[in-house]
């Protein structure tokens, strides 16, 4: 049971450190994602793990890193664009 959960919290601070470094400036507070993705998906791999019972690690594993990735994308900032939005009226002449 403790190998799920350090299991899953190494997967949750995979998935935080890859959100960081696609989108750097989407995130307003760098050590939050770090934090909410550790305890997000170990938490989401312990719930994982009293649902499913024991024997299941890689199911366990795997919904902890969605559990992660789901709220570490709940902290991504909507204001700050980095990309540019394609023109709806078609071709200018």
């Amino acid at each position: 049971m403790l190998g799920e959960a350090l299991g899953s919290a190494l997967l949750g601070l995979v998935v935080a450190c890859a959100a960081l470094r696609g989108f750097p400036r989407r995130f307003a507070n760098a050590p939050l994602v770090l934090a909410t993705g550790i305890v997000a998906a170990a938490v989401g791999g312990l719930v994982t793990r009293a649902v499913v019972g024991p024997g299941h690690l890689t199911v366990s594993l795997l919904l902890g890193a969605g559990v992660a990735a789901a709220l570490v994308s709940l902290l991504l900032d909507g204001q700050r664009r980095v990309y540019s939005r394609p023109s709806l009226g078609g071709h200018q002449r």
